[in-house]
């Protein structure tokens, strides 16, 4: 089960990322002493970038597990046990940095025993498919907020913990609530730090996931490029690694 380079996903298309308010109040909590937390939790970790700085970076490959037409709501959990994930992701324009309302951001990415739905099986665990589980879209808001909930992701053979996303506009919501047509904007991946991974390796329902994990320096896709190559602000939402993150990144798109 490994990411391969996609023909139809252009690998040179130019994207942005724009700090956030998020990353300027992580310049302030680091320089404040951390407080005493439990063991098994990790708090405010990701690297932060310079404020207003725009940082160009190339697209990630699609992968083999992507599936199109997929709901559109802000939920994509459908009951799967995991961390609380909250995502928070802005789409701004390349050339401007003006947020982008109404763009399309869809995600998906495997449960916490590494398996995609549509491809239940492929990490060698045995679970009902439904192949809408921890997929879905939202549209952003005026503001170019996209904000889905979701769970941290687990691993599979070969690839670190990774999301996968797509921008979009122009589309069409059917009567069913999925979305077809419209252009496509950007493809790429959401990255999370080793020190939160390791943490939501022990508890459950990761900790059952017996497959050899690939850490974030192993990763064949990832390039250590930080912020500008997907890699998220993490934040804790409670005094326990259960207790959840949100993930939050800005992406800019060339249209």
């Amino acid at each position: 089960m490994t990411d391969t380079p996609d023909a139809r996903t252009p690998i040179a298309r130019r994207t942005v990322l724009l700090a956030t308010g998020a990353t300027a109040a992580a310049l302030a909590v680091g320089a404040a002493a951390p407080p005493e937390v439990p063991d098994d939790t990790v708090t405010d970790t990701a690297p932060v970038a310079a404020t207003a700085v725009c940082t160009l970076t190339k697209e990630m490959t699609e992968g083999p597990y992507h599936l199109d037409g997929q709901y559109v709501r802000a939920d994509v959990t459908e009951g799967k046990a995991g961390v609380p994930l909250k995502l928070a992701l802005t789409v701004v324009d390349d050339a401007s940095c003006v947020p982008i309302g109404n763009a399309l951001v869809e995600i998906w990415h495997a449960d916490a025993l590494g398996e995609y739905s549509g491809f239940v099986g492929a990490n060698g665990h045995s679970e009902t498919d439904d192949g809408t589980f921890l997929r879905g879209a939202v549209l952003t808001d005026s503001g170019g907020v996209a904000s889905i909930t979701t769970i941290y992701p687990g691993w599979y053979r070969g690839r670190c913990i990774h999301v996968h996303v797509k921008v979009h506009t122009g589309v069409t919501v059917t009567s069913d609530g999925r979305f077809t047509g419209g252009r496509e904007l950007h493809t790429g991946q959401l990255f999370f730090d080793e020190r939160v991974t390791a943490a939501v390796a022990k508890v459950s329902p990761y900790s059952a996931n017996r497959v050899a994990r690939t850490t974030l320096a192993q990763d064949s896709i990832y390039d250590d490029g930080g912020a500008a190559s997907g890699l998220l602000t993490l934040t804790a939402l409670g005094g326990s690694t259960s207790s959840g993150y949100t993930g939050t990144l800005t992406l800019g798109v060339e249209r």
